[in-house]
């Protein structure tokens, strides 16, 4: 923000309306002294005070912010931004549903082929750590499909999104990891133990 052309928007406007600095001054109390300071772009008035007096003349904040009257220039480059703004909203909401969309085929193909697994596990010997395998890729596919999806539905921003599929990816593994290894090692010596084997 340009402090001195601020100044002397605010300088232009008061004399617009006929106005010394005093008169101003008194209609949103405060001193002379701070509306000279305004003006001679040494200070900022506070941002309910620019709001109140975008409103006293009757302008819009962002002309008050920029120092100047809106042109029809600003219209032009405003209508270019949005448009821009609109388009690359569009190209992100795209990568997003595609992302929930192979998450989504990811977790169908690992839950069928879990399925078949399972049932093929009783014929075949050493398929065990198979079905854990595809568990945890599915689980991996779950949690980047409820995260993509709470970044559509715009509660969370694409940077927030990445950090939070690389923490519960990584706490997903060592849960699952720590599970693999009690069914394995410990789960075997307990139900021995139990039932009375040893």
């Amino acid at each position: 923000m340009d402090q001195i052309k601020i100044g002397e928007f605010l300088k232009e406007l008061r004399k617009e309306h006929n106005l010394s600095q005093e008169q101003l001054a008194e209609k949103f109390n405060v001193s002379s002294r701070s509306i000279s300071r305004w003006e001679n772009g040494n200070t900022m008035p506070d941002i309910s005070v620019m709001i109140e007096l975008a409103d006293f003349y009757d302008i819009d904040i962002r002309e008050l912010l920029r120092g100047e009257r809106k042109s029809e220039q600003m219209d032009e480059d405003l209508k270019e931004t949005l448009v821009m703004v609109a388009d690359y909203t569009e190209a992100e909401k795209a990568k997003i549903m595609k992302k929930v969309y192979i998450c989504g085929q990811g977790m169908l193909i690992t839950s069928v082929a879990s399925m078949i697994i399972y049932f093929l596990s009783y014929w075949i010997e050493g398929m065990v750590l198979t079905p854990f395998l595809l568990i945890l890729a599915g689980g991996i596919f779950a949690i980047n499909t409820i995260l993509a999806s709470l970044q559509l539905k715009g509660k969370m921003s694409k940077e927030r999104n990445k950090k939070l599929i690389r923490i519960t990816v990584t706490i997903w593994v060592v849960i699952a990891v720590i599970i693999l290894f009690f069914m394995t090692f410990c789960l075997p010596k307990i139900i021995v133990t139990m039932l009375g084997l040893e």
